[in-house]
């Protein structure tokens, strides 16, 4: 069989180049970590933080040539120590500490607040308006269902006399009728909001005001705020008219808080002007209930008036002028020493040996008489000077 030479020659060559390779192979030993192929990152772990797969290096490292061992080669490990510490946050500051209460003054004038749950904000919002008044104390009798139509739950005609002769309030706050839109439980049990229900409603509100301004005291009738419910709404225009009549009535006074809660065009608003001009979150998120920056605003309407009946007992300068209270002033006292002049009689100032003011010029004699002496005595006046317009003497030039 006819062998071409150079196809042998080309089959020696090959064969002698895999034997090299696998020999040299052979000869350097491969670890087993070197032997793991190493695993690619997928799509998933990109989408969703997979871990990331590295090669380590070679625990021992080997010389080509003849295969002996070079060095250990450490394991590479993190260093924990030379991470970046976090940076420091910066201190929250601290609440300036609230001042002790003011003591109040035995004879402080009292602000009685009664009603539901409306009466229950402005008197908790009182308290800490007059918290630095010395004058003025603040009594809050509230209960949140009450009203003047369940007296099964709490009787305000019965218990208010009570609590009035309790407290001896200076003036009297009432704030009453959001729980009021339903059927009276005793009486008639009338329904709302038939003729006869409003009719029964108005006497309960006349002998209320009556209770509080027949023992001489101030009264102030605080009307209801808008409601985001259309049908609360138009109940409570209502309700504030009959509050307003009776208050007036009988000489109580009633405190218009309708514009301080509606926009321009008399529609509830959620957010609006606080007591300082700014825009925030008056009322609550069921259209009833305020905000703590709408409680402020609605017990500001009742500070005003309710300043201008304490008078100056208001103040937060007030002091007790009693003797307990009096600073020590710590003069020496000499009993030796005698006073630099006698009190003077504002009746008689002879006794201090002068007759004339502070700064008077002694008189002078003088034989001439002065303008208004000739005047006064002889009927003469001095010529006028040339030129003022009472000098009718003819000029020698005209």
């Amino acid at each position: 069989m006819f062998v071409d030479p150079m196809k042998k020659s080309l089959s020696r060559r090959v064969g002698c180049g895999v034997l090299t390779v696998v020999l040299l192979a052979g000869s350097f030993p491969v670890s087993a970590e070197a032997q793991e192929p190493v695993r690619r990152r997928n799509l998933f772990d990109l989408l969703f933080g997979g871990p990331r797969y590295e090669r380590e290096e070679p625990p021992v490292r080997y010389n080509r040539r003849d295969g002996s061992i070079i060095e250990t080669a450490p394991r590479r490990e993190r260093n924990r120590s030379a991470a970046r510490p976090p940076a420091p946050r910066p201190p929250i500051p601290l609440a300036p500490p609230k001042p002790d209460p003011v003591a109040k003054l035995e004879n402080a004038r009292k602000i009685l607040v009664v009603g539901d749950f409306f009466a229950g904000n402005i008197g908790g919002q009182l308290e800490t308006t007059f918290e630095a008044s010395p004058g003025v104390a603040v009594f809050t009798r509230s209960d949140g269902s009450s009203g003047l139509v369940r007296d099964d739950h709490y009787d305000w005609l019965k218990e208010l006399p009570g609590i009035i002769n309790e407290a001896k309030p200076a003036m009297v706050v009432v704030m009453i009728g959001a729980n009021d839109r339903q059927q009276m439980t005793s009486g008639a049990k009338e329904r709302f909001p038939t003729d006869a229900w409003f009719a029964e409603y108005r006497r309960r509100v006349s002998e209320v005001a009556r209770i509080v301004t027949s023992r001489r005291l101030p009264l102030l009738w605080v009307g209801l705020p808008s409601f985001q419910s259309p049908s609360m709404m138009a109940d409570a225009v209502k309700l504030n008219a009959i509050y307003r009549a009776r208050t007036e009535e009988v000489g109580g006074e009633f405190v218009d808080i309708w514009d301080g809660f509606v926009d321009e065009d008399g529609k509830f608003i959620l957010t609006g002007s606080d007591v300082s001009g700014q825009q925030v979150r008056l009322r609550g998120a069921d259209g009833i209930t305020f905000t703590e920056a709408g409680k402020q605003k609605l017990a500001f309407y009742v500070e005003k008036l309710a300043r201008r009946h304490l008078g100056d007992m208001a103040s937060p300068e007030l002091v007790n002028l009693g003797s307990g209270t009096l600073p020590d002033l710590n003069l020496p006292v000499d009993p030796n020493k005698t006073l630099p002049a006698l009190p003077i009689s504002l009746s008689d100032p002879d006794l201090d040996g002068g007759k004339e003011l502070l700064g008077a010029v002694p008189k002078t004699n003088s034989l001439a008489q002065s303008p208004r002496e000739r005047l006064v005595k002889r009927g003469e006046m001095d010529p006028a000077p040339a030129g003022r317009i009472d000098n009718y003497k003819i000029s020698k030039t005209q």
